[in-house]
């Protein structure tokens, strides 16, 4: 399975990394960060009272991936990421893994230093490791999780090891036990991946049968599989909160045309 492969290879990475960071303790006081959370609840109110709003929208950065290949190949981040912000993304994600992904922790770096917006680390976090190299001030305003990676007691230590970081963390579920453990793990914002990381295979389905167990008040995104208007007319009317979009965006011509798409959608 590609999962069991790359957390592989990130596992040698993080002993190679290791020594580097012998001596890391978390800030006593954390770097101030731009707020995840608030941007991605910005038509919460709007649901709750019985309107369906469009998601808001974390834009994707990313070269490549194992289930497509090239995407857009060479890309720069600063540009692309500034079309983003500027076509109405609530925020941005990056990928950080170059093996698998094409990206680095310096395409972070510049893209979260070109806009005003919070920016997502998307990598496979499994260690302390990765937290301390993602700590600085320059560091993401938020961490992926994943829950396919993590036991729930190993999942609640990273996710608390990043709010002395100042970091909020999004944890990724694919499934009803995975959304369990991320629950008892505390949580706070949940992605609900539409691809399945074994097979591949893409379903907003995912999406559909899982967002009614996650308790009111914990944010909602949906990932994957997302690439028209009515696929967002079927988030919006499952009350999804926000939609993190990567191939669409990186494969469009027009990344901004694609994102008033999507923005448009009702």
């Amino acid at each position: 399975m590609i999962l069991d492969e790359i957390l592989e290879h990130k596992r040698s990475q993080i002993e190679r990394l290791r020594p580097r960071y012998v001596d890391w303790s978390p800030p006593v006081e954390a770097p101030v960060r731009r707020d995840f959370a608030a941007a991605i609840k910005g038509l919460s109110a709007g649901r709750r009272s019985g309107s369906h709003g469009t998601p808001v929208l974390i834009a994707e950065f990313k070269r490549r991936s194992p289930s497509r290949g090239e995407i857009r190949p060479g890309a720069k981040p600063v540009a692309l990421v500034r079309t983003y912000e500027g076509a109405g993304a609530a925020a941005v994600s990056v990928l950080t893994d170059e093996r698998y992904f094409g990206g680095t922790l310096g395409d972070l770096a510049e893209a979260r230093g070109a806009i005003g917006i919070p920016v997502l680390r998307k990598d496979f976090i499994i260690d302390e490791v990765q937290l301390a190299e993602s700590c600085g001030p320059e560091g993401p305003d938020c961490l992926l999780l994943i829950a396919a990676a993590l036991s729930g007691e190993r999942l609640r230590g990273l996710r608390e090891l990043a709010a002395r970081c100042g970091q909020a963390c999004l944890v990724e579920v694919h499934d009803e036990a995975e959304l369990a453990r991320a629950l008892e793990g505390g949580a706070e914002i949940v992605g609900i991946n539409n691809r399945d990381l074994r097979t591949f295979e893409v379903s907003l389905d995912t999406t559909l049968r899982l967002r009614p167990r996650v308790p009111e008040g914990i944010p909602v995104v949906s990932e994957s599989g997302i690439h028209g208007a009515e696929d967002v007319r079927r988030l919006a009317e499952a009350g999804v909160d926000a939609m993190l979009v990567g191939d669409a965006l990186m494969a469009a011509e027009d990344p901004a045309r694609k994102i008033g798409e999507l923005l448009g959608a009702r």
